[in-house]
């Protein structure tokens, strides 16, 4: 009996030494330094299947700041049945939205948008146009 509660206790042990292991391990990875920012735009897909393209103004532990924000949109041309993707600046909307601030939570993926890409490009030319 008292092996066996020797091994008890051993077991006990060595789980809540790996829950702490644990623990300290994801609270270092969320204070820990933030990933650089490698490029002026950047896509920030959601959870809910939404992709927004904009300029990242704060990546925080609880919250992504997003300006300039675009989104593509599918639009069937008049007169025909052919569809075209068409990128759209958000601010355009009845509250004007000079900002998204996004819930970290929700945020799937975060990538850079090259300044050579057919976004970048498009997003020049709304810039411009704008």
């Amino acid at each position: 009996m008292q092996k066996f509660m020797t091994g008890i206790q051993t077991f006990a042990i060595l789980v809540i030494a790996c829950a702490l292991c644990v623990i300290a391990s994801q609270a270092a990875n969320k204070h820990g330094k933030l990933p650089e920012l490698s490029s002026q735009y950047h896509a920030v897909a959601l959870m809910n299947g939404q992709l927004f393209f904009g300029r990242i103004d704060s990546l925080g532990d609880d919250y992504t700041v997003l300006r300039d924000v675009f989104y593509i949109q599918a639009r069937q041309k008049p007169g025909t049945t052919e569809v075209a993707n068409v990128l759209i600046k958000r601010g355009g909307e009845a509250h004007a939205p000079d900002r998204m601030i996004i819930n970290r939570q929700q945020v799937l993926l975060i990538e850079p948008v090259k300044q050579d890409s057919q976004i970048a490009k498009l997003i020049a030319e709304q810039n411009t146009v704008h």
